[in-house]
């Protein structure tokens, strides 16, 4: 089942286009990996999926529904799409457990006891149990990274966005982070990560999509675009990574 479609994407930034026509799919369950070098369009698809930024042509479905018509509420829609971005972007004078019950109690009117039990619910299966009535700056980049992946998680959304959420980290830091990742595409939750980790990428995702110039130059499943890419520009992309030793 498509759970998410997009067609023809078009973006421009100040006369210079981000997306060009560019199509996209993702099926229920399903994780993909989006790799490019830096301004292929990666975190702007992103943002487009979540109504951050607003498309100039083409159409967005989310379940079916035509998530970019105008008539349609933004705030309606991005209650059924979490993302995380590579700021972890928690508000310090809170606690972790107030930082993640945040937006059940407020936006999607969640009993506070029923949030908590969640959030707690949550925390526990990440490793954070012991960490709930800390405040963030007492915590690591790595924890901090996954209280922002468990708060986009507590409301159950259909899709979760995930942008470039190692790369602020130290390395050291980045294994704690790909572990959730790798426990949540267990659970079968649908997920579009924009990644610089090639080898990650590699391990966890069922669809690797090359962008370059603002579209999908090329995709298919981890082996075959690592191992065996078509296209010239892909090849090229990849052995430069390989050189960097990043694959």
């Amino acid at each position: 089942m498509t759970l998410l479609s997009c067609r023809g994407l078009r973006k421009e930034f100040g006369g210079h286009v981000v997306l060009d026509r560019l199509d996209f799919d993702v099926a229920e369950h399903e994780v993909v990996a989006l790799i490019g070098a830096s301004g292929s369009g990666k975190s702007t698809l992103l943002r487009c999926v979540n109504l951050l930024e607003e498309i100039d042509d083409g159409t967005i479905h989310l379940d079916g529904e035509h998530i970019t018509d105008p008539r349609v509420n933004p705030d309606k829609v991005r209650q059924r799409i979490g993302i995380v971005f590579q700021a972890y972007n928690l508000f310090p004078h809170m606690t972790v457990l107030e930082n993640i019950v945040l937006a059940p109690t407020r936006v999607h009117k969640v009993p506070r006891a029923t949030a908590v039990a969640t959030a707690r619910e949550w925390l526990a299966r990440v490793g954070l149990a012991d960490k709930a009535g800390e405040y963030p700056d007492r915590l690591s980049g790595g924890q901090q990274q996954r209280v922002a992946i468990v708060r986009a998680l507590v409301n159950s959304p259909r899709l979760l966005l995930l942008d470039e959420v190692t790369s602020a980290l130290d390395p050291e830091l980045v294994g704690e982070v790909l572990s959730m990742i790798r426990d949540l595409k267990s659970e079968g939750v649908t997920m579009v990560l924009a990644t610089h980790e090639m080898g990650f990428a590699r391990q966890v995702a069922d669809r690797v999509c090359f962008l370059d110039g603002g579209r999908v130059l090329e995709q298919g499943p981890p082996e075959t675009v690592f191992a065996e890419p078509a296209e010239p520009r892909t090849r090229q992309f990849l052995s430069r990574i390989i050189e960097a030793g990043r694959l």
